[in-house]
């Protein structure tokens, strides 16, 4: 449950609000209005996909919250449904937040989320909920019950404004588990309940997980991951070939950050591996515009499913002007690196049947301060995989061994703004100019630059920056970047990007490192987009195969 600044003046129906449609998005989640925000207890049941969101039915800004729902066969197409649980009852009058879903014995779905009781201290004293459906044979799970012996967890710590979004449940050792976000002064906590029943929890005497200087830990996610394929496991499962993920939104950053350990059965605590960093400078599932992420697995293909939010880089106003705000982002699937160090993810295959016109290049070279356009697709919303061959690292610059202790957000400040991609380097800039406009007025570079350490060894840094992205200077347009942990023995680079008017998804060597910026362009919106790939690096590099594919727009909601 991410807070914001609330607009009082604004919490007013919209009804007659026209939406703008300039910059909504073809494929990506959203409703047909107002704000969204986080992903809530996605799950599979009875042939249907369910995504519940935290929604204002009246506003495009933050209030009203209520949990919206749609359904899905795919996670591509969405059916929009009732909300399924709006603020009603004395243990949720002040807002019903951010939660899971389980799925008991017997295929019973049930729900768990945070409500606010009061609102002093502010910003209210947050308790634990469940919800059930009233009709389990209904598929669409349209209606849901709140049972009269609600709260079902209240805080015990000092903390009472701190205490949200429980997670997925587990079992074993004959109790259900799960984890519920909180702090204490400046240190990030993960408390754990445990139920025989469900209904009746006992916080452990221990924290779950802690970390100081990370302040409050929102949208926990904990769940395991096989040390051996790509398949999910289930949130139950044990085994000897099993690691875990546990994952934060920090509300101090904006962003989320996981790490890969182990699970201490016994004290029911968790162990990062020494290979996780643990905080600021961890592991990040996105390097961008991303948070508020869950997970859940999806027992027809066998595996782990991950959404998140993204947020505007617009103003306030210019949201209420168009009416909307917020995104999903494109479900993907996560695995565990063979090297068991890093999460791998990749959009689900489903979004492949939104392929439409194709356009394919391979061997192409591209010389210093070349931009050479890829014609024949839809620019604005397009599907483009490209993979690049390097046929000599000796120009690589000098890797400054101080950015190896750089948070992500200062990787994207530091290294990609200032280097960005009109400053020649070595083996890159290059990449993709996406959404890009006829003159280049306005484009938003997806690139990789690769540097070279004192021991010979090579770095490689995946940047997207919005800093040109848009004439409008109201916007927020940042540069985010994150470094890509490949081998570069066979001198080969991979990146695919998925363009949708206003957000663009990179994926780095298969899924390593990921970025996801919000842009809002003037000029280069509808057909008046370009796409281009460019080098502005010394050395040429070769598009060993290039795959571009406009796309059709999804049916959401």
């Amino acid at each position: 449950m991410a807070f914001h600044k609330v607009y009082l003046n604004y919490q007013t129906d919209n009804t007659n609000v026209k939406v703008n449609q300039a910059h909504r998005t073809g494929y990506h989640f959203q409703p047909k209005k107002n704000w969204i925000n986080d992903p809530n207890a996605p799950m599979y049941y009875k042939g249907f996909y369910h995504l519940f969101y935290q929604y204002n039915p009246k506003g495009a800004v933050w209030g009203n919250i209520v949990w919206a729902h749609s359904v899905s066969t795919d996670m591509i197409n969405w059916i929009p449904l009732e909300p399924a649980i709006v603020p009603s009852k004395p243990f949720d009058k002040y807002g019903c937040w951010s939660g899971s879903a389980t799925l008991l014995p017997g295929d019973k779905p049930v729900i768990l989320y945070t409500g606010i009781i009061n609102l002093k201290p502010e910003p209210g004293h947050q308790v634990q909920n469940y919800a059930i459906p009233a009709n389990y044979s209904d598929p669409y799970l349209r209606k849901w019950i709140k049972p009269d012996n609600n709260p079902i967890i209240k805080p015990t710590h000092e903390n009472v404004s701190s205490f949200r979004d429980p997670t997925t449940a587990w079992f074993n050792n004959g109790h259900w588990k799960i984890i519920i976000g909180s702090k204490h002064d400046h240190r990030g906590i993960a408390y754990l309940y445990r139920s025989r029943d469900f209904v009746k929890w006992t916080k452990a005497k221990h924290p779950f997980h802690t970390k100081r200087d990370t302040g409050m830990w929102e949208c926990p996610d904990f769940y395991p991951v096989s040390s051996r394929g790509t398949n999910g496991l289930d949130t139950s499962a044990l085994g000897n070939d099993v690691k875990y993920v546990f994952k934060a939104s920090l509300d101090m950053t904006r962003y989320d950050y996981y790490t890969i350990g182990k699970y201490d059965l016994i004290k029911d605590k968790y162990v990062p591996d020494n290979t996780s960093v643990d905080g600021w400078a961890g592991l990040r599932y996105d390097y961008g515009n991303f948070y508020a992420s869950k997970t859940f697995f999806d027992p027809v293909k066998k595996r782990r499913i991950l959404t998140g939010w993204a947020n505007e880089s617009s103003t306030s106003n210019e949201d209420i002007a168009k009416g909307w705000a917020g995104i999903h982002l494109i479900p993907r699937k996560v695995w565990l690196d063979p090297n068991e160090n890093k999460l791998l993810q990749w959009p689900i295959r489903e979004l492949e049947n939104l392929r439409g016109q194709k356009v394919h290049l391979t061997n192409v070279k591209v010389n210093k301060g070349d931009a050479i356009e890829v014609k024949g697709i839809t620019a604005v919303q397009a599907d483009v995989d490209v993979t690049f061959t390097i046929s000599n690292l000796d120009k690589a610059e000098p890797y400054d061994e101080k950015w190896a202790r750089f948070p992500a957000e200062d990787v994207g400040k530091s290294i990609c703004g200032i280097r960005g991609a009109t400053i020649e380097g070595g083996v890159g800039p290059f990449g993709l100019l996406t959404l890009a406009s006829t003159r280049l007025q306005e484009y938003t570079p997806v690139f990789l630059r690769v540097f070279k350490t004192a021991d010979k060894k090579y770095k490689v840094l995946l940047c997207s920056d919005a800093t040109p992205s848009s004439l409008n200077q109201n916007e927020y347009k940042p540069s985010f970047g994150g470094f890509v942990d490949v081998d570069l023995a066979k001198k080969k680079l991979s990146l695919r990007s998925l363009i949708d008017h206003s957000v663009i998804e990179s994926f780095a060597e298969g899924g390593k490192t990921i970025i996801s910026s919000r842009v809002y362009p003037t000029l280069a919106t509808g057909g008046n987009a370009h796409l281009y790939v460019f080098n502005n690096g010394s050395e040429t590099i070769t598009i060993k195969s290039l795959e571009a594919w406009s796309m059709k727009t999804a049916h959401i909601n």
